[in-house]
């Protein structure tokens, strides 16, 4: 029995040392991810949410007060370019186009009589010229026998007399026939008037009946048979007959947050997918990068905002669909995926191995001793470094490992990983993690590569 004992007391032992041993080992390490710098693809994407709406779209308003006597479609219904739609009770207007109908065409039988009497008064002057010719030739005949002393002078006064009389008809046709032109001027005036009139009419009339202004899909029908409308702002109640969108070209209009809205460009690729439609994905592209900041627990512009609060923004994009589908329809929610910046074999590494290090801390302790002595006997203190942005490269310094600050610049952010510009290069081994261990970890800290796999929670537990 003490045989065994001194046995186990041995082992116990011998583990002890061996435990001393490897936390002697250990001792002043600290353990941290890695992964390598390397080279791929990398594509900057920004996220939006909207809805899908037509790029095109009317509201049919009331322009006329009265009755709703048909609607000749209904929601869903596709409408063609001047389709009637719908149209609303209209017996005086239909009777005001019917009563200047009639009194354009009096007007224009007036006008028919007035040119016929144009002709006959035409005809009144060539007959009176005639006539003057006739007496002006007998009475030149008469004046050498008259004083050849042949004829008598009543002879003579006569032909005279007749020559003056005709002169004097001649004249009256020629008042006449401009006296008929005018009054077919005066009756062409009246047509005229009687012809705008009519245009008057003809609007009223058409004012109470309602057609679509394009190909579309009739989208919402707020009124029924029956009700009455009047004209009014629109989206008042009783204003607003149906809403037509144009299905041809659709769009997505989402808000993007106000820190990526720089980054947006017109034309840049999107993926847009629509809650109702899971498993679809539609291309399109940028048309429209809003310039306005919209208030995102209100929606409304900041300059229309009479509040001075402070709150989170974003900003209207518009992305229309390279291919329109049917089962698209107004409304629905959507997600965007805007494709701002895309490169091929660029170096990356992981966005998490990015840290801030002040250059400060790696001070050795008796010179910043000796710096804030001299800082206290100066009226003027030493300012202090601003931390940079950079990581921590895993070096292999005489089979130890060395986790070295290396300044880094970078470029467009990825999903998880971002662009390398300068600092490092391709293969170098550097430090991922923990955050807070990147955050305390000094400049030619010893380190040492954390295998273990991380810690994995099953769904389904209480939240």
């Amino acid at each position: 029995m003490k045989k065994i004992l001194l046995i186990i007391l041995a082992a116990v032992t011998v583990v002890a040392l061996v435990s001393v041993f490897i936390w002697r080992q250990q001792a002043g390490y600290t353990k941290v991810l890695t992964a390598k710098v390397v080279r791929q693809e990398l594509t900057t994407v920004v996220s939006g949410t909207g809805q899908i709406k037509p790029r095109t779209y009317a509201n049919l308003g009331a322009n006329a007060m009265g009755r709703v006597t048909h609607i000749y479609v209904k929601e869903g219904d596709l409408v063609k370019k001047g389709q009637i739609v719908a149209t609303i009770q209209n017996v005086q207007q239909q009777a005001g186009v019917n009563g200047q109908q009639a009194a354009i065409s009096a007007a224009k039988t007036d006008i028919a009589a007035a040119i016929a009497g144009e002709k006959t008064a035409e005809a009144n002057v060539e007959k009176a010229k005639a006539d003057l010719e006739q007496k002006r030739l007998d009475w030149e005949r008469e004046q050498p026998l008259y004083q050849a002393g042949i004829v008598a002078k009543s002879d003579y006064d006569l032909k005279k007399a007749a020559y003056d009389t005709d002169v004097a008809t001649l004249n009256q046709s020629i008042a006449a026939l401009n006296q008929a032109h005018a009054q077919t001027d005066s009756l062409r005036g009246h047509l005229q008037t009687q012809v705008e009139t009519l245009r008057s009419n003809q609007d009223l009339l058409d004012q109470t009946i309602l057609v679509a202004p394009f190909d579309a899909i009739v989208t919402n029908e707020p009124v029924r048979e029956g009700e009455s409308v009047v004209p009014g702002i629109q989206n008042t109640v009783g204003s607003t007959l149906m809403t037509l969108a144009d299905m041809s070209v659709i769009t997505a209009e989402v808000k993007v947050d106000e820190t990526d809205i720089v980054n947006i460009r017109i034309g840049q690729p999107v993926e847009v997918t629509v809650d109702a439609l899971p498993g679809k994905v539609f291309k399109g592209h940028v048309t429209l990068a809003g310039d306005q900041a919209l208030l995102r627990s209100t929606g409304m512009a900041t300059l229309q905002s009479t509040t001075g609060t402070e709150e989170a923004k974003d900003f209207k994009v518009v992305v229309t669909l390279d291919e329109p589908s049917n089962d698209l329809r107004p409304g629905l929610s959507t997600t965007a995926k805007i494709t701002t910046a895309h490169k091929q074999n660029i170096l990356t590494l992981p966005i998490q191995a990015l840290t801030m290090h002040n250059p400060d801390d790696d001070k050795a302790p008796g010179k910043e001793q000796g710096n804030v002595q001299a800082a206290s006997n100066s009226s003027h203190p030493a300012a202090k470094s601003a931390p940079v942005q950079g990581v921590y490269v895993v070096d292999n310094k005489k089979g130890k490992l060395r986790a070295r600050f290396v300044p880094v610049t970078t470029g467009i952010t990825g999903a998880t990983d971002i662009e390398v510009l300068s600092g490092l290069t391709e293969g170098q081994e550097i430090a991922t993690g923990p955050y807070k261990t990147l955050r305390g970890l000094k400049n030619n800290a010893l380190v040492k590569r954390d295998t273990a796999k991380p810690v994995t929670t099953t769904s389904g537990g209480n939240s």
